[in-house]
Formats: C-alpha cells, sequence, structure tokens
C-alpha cells in the first residue's frame, strides 16, 4: 500500500487547522482509507480532540532526538481505520534541540520512513504547530502535499503568500523537491457575510487548480466537539460540518488517488 504524507499547515493560529486535520482524518477513516493521524502540536489539541489522553513520552519527541521509533508511539483510537501518534508538552523542547542537530529539518522524514516502508497507512495527516518553527518546517520537508487551512478573511491572504514562499524555499535549497501544495481547505465561511464570498472568490482566482470545492462552515457544534474529546461525526453527525469535512475527505481521496493501491 502507497502511503501519502499530507501535512496540514498554518502559520496562523485560530484557523481551524487541528479542526480540519480531525475531521479529515476521521472522515477518510470512515470511508475505509487506513490514516494515521500525527500531533505535531506540543499543545496536543488534536489529540485531546480525538479523545485520548496526553502521556509523557508518547509523542515523536524522542524519536526525533534520536530515542525510540515512530511506530512504537503509534496509539490505536475509537475510529476504526483511524490511528495516532499524540503529542505532550515535551514536544515543544524539540524546536530548540532541532536547531542544533545534525540534519535537523530531515528528523521527521526519516522516522517516518519505516512507516512509509510498511505501507500499512493509505494517508498520514500532519498536524502542525501554529507556526513556521522547526516543527512545522520537518512537516514539511517529510510531506508530499501541504493541505492549507484558510479563514475566510482577508488577513487569512496574507498568510498564504508567505505559507507558498516558504514551499518554495525548500524546494530550491533542495530539502523536499517533491513537496506540492496539495490545495487550499476555506474554514470558518460564514453564510450571512459578503466578506466569506469575496475571499473564497479571490483564493479561486489565484489558485483555480488548487482550492476544494468543500467549504468549511463556520458551526458552534464545530467549535464545541473537541471539549468533547470527539470528531464533528461523533458529537452532531448531522451538522452541516460533518457533511462538509465528509465532501472534503471524497475530493481528498479522488484528487489523491487514496482508494488505489
Amino acid at each position: 500500500m502507497r502511503t501519502t504524507v499530507f501535512s496540514i499547515a498554518n502559520q496562523k493560529g485560530g484557523v481551524g487547522k487541528t479542526t480540519t486535520a480531525v475531521n479529515l482524518a476521521a472522515a477518510l477513516a470512515e470511508k475505509k482509507i487506513p490514516t494515521l493521524l500525527i500531533d505535531l502540536d506540543p499543545q496536543a489539541s488534536a489529540t485531546s480532540a480525538i479523545g485520548i489522553e496526553k502521556k509523557a513520552g508518547r509523542s515523536l519527541y524522542g524519536p526525533m532526538c534520536g530515542e525510540g521509533t515512530a511506530a512504537s508511539m503509534i496509539t490505536a483510537t475509537a475510529i476504526p481505520s483511524l490511528s495516532l501518534i499524540p503529542s505532550e508538552e515535551d514536544l515543544g523542547a524539540a524546536e530548540i534541540e532541532l536547531a542544533q542537530a545534525e540534519n535537523y529539518l530531515g528528523r521527521l522524514r526519516s522516522v517516518l520512513a519505516p512507516i512509509r516502508k510498511a505501507g500499512n497507512f493509505r494517508a498520514v495527516i500532519i498536524d502542525c504547530p501554529p507556526a513556521l518553527g522547526m516543527l512545522s518546517m520537518n512537516s514539511l520537508a517529510a510531506a508530499d502535499y501541504l493541505l492549507i487551512a484558510l479563514q475566510c478573511e482577508y488577513l487569512a491572504l496574507e498568510g498564504l503568500g508567505q505559507i507558498l514562499r516558504n514551499v518554495e524555499r525548500l524546494k530550491a535549497a533542495h530539502i523536499n523537491d517533491a513537496l506540492e501544495v496539495g490545495g487550499v481547505v476555506m474554514t470558518m465561511f460564514d453564510l450571512r457575510t459578503n466578506l466569506s464570498r469575496q475571499v473564497v472568490e479571490e483564493v479561486r482566482q489565484h489558485l483555480p487548480e488548487k482550492i476544494f470545492e468543500a467549504v468549511i462552515p463556520r458551526t458552534v457544534r464545530l467549535s464545541e466537539a473537541p471539549s468533547f474529546g470527539q470528531t464533528i461525526f461523533a458529537y452532531d453527525p448531522l451538522n452541516p460540518g460533518a457533511t462538509a469535512y465528509r465532501k472534503l475527505a471524497d475530493e481528498v481521496i479522488a484528487r489523491f488517488k487514496l482508494a488505489g493501491k
């Protein structure tokens, strides 16, 4: 089974990045795509949102610093076909320690290589910290595709340019020649405002080949679900947010041919 690695990143916090990582991973698993969600954010929001308790020594901190393997950190979740590598506070120390290490941008790629080779997962989704620091750059260096979660507001457009420039820098430096922008997920769409529609239209004009048709609405239930340790599908399966993430999963499966071998 070929494994495709997706990094979900944005240097801005509060844009629906973790919500997208968790619910896209769950939606893929719901569609019988074997999926591994990696929480690379020291805040461990994705870990909590999937209903897994944070435990010291269960993140990629050790493997990225040369102790243990990524495979040994894989944890089962309550969702069939979905596994998790959790995060913990100690992962924050990796931002400092990796900067002093050899091959500091290639550490995550190295620790994920055996997981790719094993071929137990069709999709690996990495939830990055809300900053383009050492962990996020490692994620981009390890990924096949970058998926950008972009809030429907004008300030988000400035951040989009910054992310795209960082992708080009990584490729120019031959850190990850194969990295591609896989798509832009528009989040927190508010039907009541012209602004949301205008921002979506502007991104569609700039990146017509990249923007996903599925637009994630701003709903209270999507915001509430993580506090109960549940995906939107478990918390409120008929919510418009659940419908949107299922549609996004269908697009991701089709665009990246995840249903094949």
